[in-house]
């Protein structure tokens, strides 16, 4: 594209990829996400300084089912502090378990990463995020399923639904982050707060194995100073490191 933005039709806006350094994948925009970015930059950007923190630093997203929750982290130069809470509207009606089926139902559980090709500023849901379903320990179980989305609106039949105001405020930190020089940001996704009462409620599950896999995830942000995981697939599970 020799260092222009290019400009290409998308659900009827324009949208344009945005270069923020040679070498680093664009960033797409389009008049609705820079349109709500401006909207609620001044407030989320007192609210964050606020807190001690810095709009454009890196973040890290988590969201639990049970109780229809995503946590915003944001990092402060050596940890992620959490910043903001937000309701979840909807995620589908089959509840808790793993996707693993096109129209199960099911919302994915597990582990994912957010590069900036996987924004959509153009979103059918206002704006959103691409979760990267299925991931490689979703591939290599045959699992099926695409375009599982963080979005606006309070409709869905698989992705997490957060309502347009919330998912403009959500953007508008991954656009900074992303911007900001963050190559990815990492959204892991769990039925609820793995706590050992909760894993001792859900015993009988028939995903009771799958989530004790996640919860060694869990328990790894919670006890390296909430710092986040990397995440490999080895030997047909998520391995921490």
């Amino acid at each position: 594209m020799n260092g222009r933005a290019a400009v290409f039709v998308a659900c009827g806006l324009f949208i344009s990829l945005v270069g923020i350094a040679d070498g680093q994948e664009r960033i797409p925009s389009s008049r609705r996400s820079r349109q709500a970015i401006a909207r609620v930059k001044p407030a989320l950007k007192a609210e964050i300084k606020a807190a001690g923190l810095r709009l454009g630093a890196p973040i890290f997203v988590r969201i639990f089912k049970e109780p229809k929750v995503l946590e915003m982290w944001v990092s402060d130069g050596s940890r992620f502090k959490l910043f903001k809470s937000y309701k979840v509207c909807t995620y589908g009606w089959k509840g808790l378990g793993p996707k693993t089926r096109q129209g199960d139902g099911r919302a994915p559980e597990g582990f994912y990463f957010v590069t900036p090709s996987r924004l959509n500023p153009a979103s059918d849901y206002h704006l959103a995020f691409n979760l990267g379903y299925p991931n490689a320990y979703e591939r290599a179980r045959g699992w099926t399923g695409s375009a599982l989305m963080v979005h606006g609106s309070c409709a869905s039949i698989g992705c997490y639904a957060m309502t347009n105001p919330v998912i403009e405020e959500i953007y508008a930190l991954a656009d900074a982050a992303l911007r900001g020089g963050q190559r990815f940001f990492r959204t892991h996704i769990f039925p609820f707060r793995m706590t050992p009462e909760n894993m001792q409620k859900y015993k009988d599950s028939e995903w009771f194995a799958f989530w004790q896999n996640l919860k060694q995830g869990y328990d790894y942000f919670e006890q390296h100073d909430h710092n986040p995981p990397n995440v490999e697939v080895r030997g047909g599970l998520y391995v921490f490191e």
